[in-house]
């Protein structure tokens, strides 16, 4: 019987651990830190053997195959040494993705990935039995233990891309790439985006990477490497004989000759970035045989992602807008860029290692006030302090609001889009986004 060690208890390793047993591995889950407490009971109704708050070495090196978290980096001494000592470690979805004959779908990308991710599913559900997992509600592991449909649309990110050795979708996404979670790259932005593009690694002419041909980085990356997998680029400046471009207002989208148009002003998502989400997700949509009529339809009742650009409340005439989501610089200049009014920019939190600079044009046409939120800020004080009148710092969401509150006027927004990761203060950025949500409600 072959052995299948998991590092980490957490949605995607429990997944992983009820597929295996489900499969006839001896299975053992094993996590540093604690395990939920829904998990334990979904391991120990199972029978399957599982440890907290430590890694017992003898339980672990004697595995097959070990299954590791997407939160644990490679460079651990526990993987490096299960390296050296030749067992594959792999993640969630390359151990899936083997007992499954579904269509997959696989979506990645530095922004906008939840927001295709959602939107594809949307697009397809209605006429397909269609699955969606990655990043997002279940497990991909546990829906093909327990349910396995049809087709999958699954959110990568390039953590567990970086965990493939044969994962192969028949349809990629590539949304864009900025500088992410480089503290997991040794700082260099080549090594993430060679990590992104391991989505498209084991694709053949008959599968198709969909990408954002208006960036820079992706077309440099196309360039100079060999990419099998048949390419349909999309694009708001290029005007395109095969792939999907804006046409004055709008959307065409063009595959073998056939042609799909659709208004701008139909879509249910506001914003340029939106406008590209929505290329995207049409394009796997038309790839997989969905009807015209269901996509428009599909695109204009679309009711969007929470914690991302999410109108909460209008308070005196103010309009408070959660965009937690934004981890990085890249997703904060989208939702600056969308902003129509004089905004209170909420920012700050576990910085990843970024470069504001880029949003200093933005912040000056837009942003009266920034209101720091983050156990450290000199960063963002250092870059912005000479260009908006009011930088003040909050140390918690609940002063944060307050202060944006006072802060603001009639007609200006209140925008919290953090640009970092949430982990000095929050739980993660949806705690982050419910605590903002709160906060203004009790106003």
């Amino acid at each position: 019987m072959n052995r299948l060690v998991v590092l980490g208890g957490g949605e995607s390793g429990v997944g992983a651990a009820l597929l295996a047993k489900q499969k006839g591995y001896e299975v053992f889950v094993s996590d540093k830190g604690t395990v939920n407490k829904k998990y334990k009971q979904v391991l120990v109704d199972n029978a399957i053997e599982w440890e907290e708050l430590q890694h017992t070495e003898a339980k672990i090196f004697n595995a097959d195959v070990v299954v590791k978290s997407p939160g644990i980096p490679d460079t651990v001494p526990l993987v490096q040494e299960l390296l050296k000592k030749g067992i594959p470690v792999i993640s969630e979805i390359e151990f899936a993705a083997q007992y499954t004959n579904a269509t997959l779908v696989g979506i990645t990308g530095s922004n906008g990935k939840t927001t295709t991710t959602l939107l594809t599913h949307h697009l397809l559900k209605d006429e397909l039995n269609v699955g969606i997992a990655g990043n997002i509600g279940d497990s991909f592991a546990k829906q093909v233990a327990e349910k396995d449909y049809d087709n999958y649309v699954l959110e990568l990110s390039s953590f567990q891309l970086d965990g493939i050795d044969s994962f192969k979708p028949h349809i990629a996404v590539i949304t864009n790439l900025s500088e992410d979670h480089l503290d997991r790259y040794e700082y260099n932005y080549d090594n993430y985006i060679a990590s992104k593009f391991r989505i498209t690694k084991n694709q053949t002419a008959d599968d198709y990477l969909i990408y954002d041909a208006d960036d820079i980085e992706i077309e440099k990356y196309l360039m100079s490497h060999d990419i099998a997998a048949t390419l349909i680029p999309f694009s708001l400046h290029k005007k395109l004989k095969e792939g999907v471009y804006l046409d004055n207002k709008d959307i065409k989208l063009t595959i073998k000759e056939e042609t799909l148009t659709m208004p701008v002003k139909d879509l249910a998502l506001e914003g340029k970035h939106n406008i590209k989400n929505a290329m995207a997700s049409a394009t796997v949509a038309n790839l997989l045989k969905i009807r015209k009529a269901t996509i428009r339809e599909s695109l204009s009742n679309f009711q969007g992602v929470e914690h991302r650009l999410e109108h909460v409340l209008k308070i005196q005439n103010v309009q408070y807008i959660n965009d937690s989501k934004a981890t990085n610089v890249n997703a904060v200049y989208y939702a600056l860029d969308s902003m129509q009014a004089p905004t209170v920019w909420i920012v700050g939190g576990v910085d990843k290692g970024n470069d504001y600079a880029d949003l200093l044009s933005l912040v000056n046409e837009k942003v009266k006030a920034i209101i720091c939120l983050g156990s450290d800020n000199n960063k963002i004080k250092a870059v912005f302090q000479n260009t908006v009148e009011t930088l003040v710092e909050a140390r918690s969401m609940t002063e944060a609001v307050h202060m944006a509150y006072r802060l603001s006027e009639k007609g200006d927004n209140v925008l919290l889009s953090p640009a970092c990761a949430s982990f000095d203060l929050f739980e993660n950025y949806e705690d982050r986004g419910h605590q903002f949500k709160e906060a203004i409600r009790k106003l």
